[in-house]
């Protein structure tokens, strides 16, 4: 009698805690309902910015630009197939750049 209540016990908490993973899941997690490519070309007026070894800000067309898009496709660029002509170092720091309150992207 005490195996079975122990498993009853286990299997429980672990559905708890399974539904409570999937619940936070869905709460923090936006995603990018853009395409890639659709993603780059909405980018295109920061393309001075993040040109490797370029000491030229974003401008404000640029700023606008990325607050459009958002930080999820910002994610998905960064983390994505490489880009030529595109550091992706300087493109994950054009939200400090544009003082935009976006989440910082986990660079894979």
């Amino acid at each position: 009698m005490k195996l079975f209540s122990y498993r009853a016990f286990s299997l429980v908490w672990f559905l708890v805690f399974m539904v409570a993973l999937v619940v936070v899941a869905q709460v923090d997690s936006t995603s990018c309902t853009s395409t890639f490519f659709s993603a780059l070309v909405q980018l295109i007026p920061c393309r001075a910015a993040v040109a490797p070894f370029s000491p030229i800000p974003p401008s404000e067309s640029c700023c606008n630009a990325l607050r459009a898009l958002g930080q999820p496709c910002l994610c998905v660029l960064v983390n994505g197939p490489p880009i030529s002509g595109v550091d992706r170092n300087m493109a994950s720091q054009l939200p400090e750049k544009c003082t935009t309150n976006f989440e910082p992207c986990v660079i894979i």
